[in-house]
This record gives C-alpha cells, structure tokens and sequence, in this order.
C-alpha cells in the first residue's frame, strides 16, 4: 500500500498563528479536516488538544508567529492527520528539558511539549536557537 493519502482527501491546510485568535482559527481548521477525512470524536479531540497547545506556543514563544500545517496522510489502508508546527522563533535551548513535565519557561503547567507527545502517534522535534523549532506529529484512526 502506498504512504500517500487517498487522492480524494482535501489537501494540506496551513494556518498562520501569531495572535491569539489564530489559536482558533488552527483548531477549526484542524476539527473540519479531522471530520472531513473521517477521524472519530476521540481522535479528533487528540489532535485538536495537540493543535492547541502547539498554536498556544507559537502565540507565545515567538515574536513572529509561525505556521501549522495539517495534512491528511494514510498508509496500509489507514488515515491520518499529520501535524506540523514551525517558526522562526527563538528556538528551545534545552529540547530534552522542555519535553519534561511540569518544565515552563512562562509560569505555566509546562504540560503541552510532552502532552503533545503523549496525545499524538508520532512525535518529533527539532529546534535551534536563534533559528527556529519545526514539530511533526501525526495521529492514525485505528483499524476497525
């Protein structure tokens, strides 16, 4: 099987976030392309927490914003929505850190990282300081 998306899926969407409202509108974007393509309400919530807590970030961690890209994606016979959040930003200095629990450089829960992490399938970071941070995370709706 192919690790393309069906054809007749709807394309990438990309959001820009750099003010609050833009969190919104990221996870609206993220809930009709999770309905669209057929995820189950539990999938869904996953990733529009996901989606959340990574527009949130960019919101708040950069100066300039950055971008989520949703994308459905499939492979051997199954769906997904593949997720990535990019900036050029400030960068993380301590990646592994970050990823901790309870870890915040804004007086807050420091549970988004490592939530994000938990929620999606499949996880991966890259960040640079003074360049930027790009995350690819991706959630599959189980085979029935």
């Amino acid at each position: 099987m192919s690790d393309q998306a069906p054809t007749a899926l709807k394309k990438a969407v990309t959001v820009w976030v750099a003010e609050e409202y833009q969190v919104s509108e990221a996870r609206r974007s993220a809930r009709a392309l999770a309905e669209e393509i057929g995820l189950s309400q539990v999938v869904t919530c996953d990733v529009l927490t996901s989606v959340t807590e990574l527009a949130n970030n960019l919101f708040l961690h950069t100066l300039a914003g950055g971008t989520i890209t949703l994308t459905p994606v499939g492979r051997n016979g199954e769906v997904g929505l593949e997720v990535i959040c990019e900036d050029d930003g400030p960068g993380i200095p301590d990646v592994m850190q970050a990823m901790q629990n309870g870890f915040s450089t804004k007086g807050t829960l420091g549970g988004g990282l490592p939530g994000v992490a938990r929620l999606m399938d499949e996880f991966e970071i890259a960040s640079t300081v003074g360049v930027g941070t790009r995350i690819v995370a991706r959630k599959w709706q189980p085979c029935k």
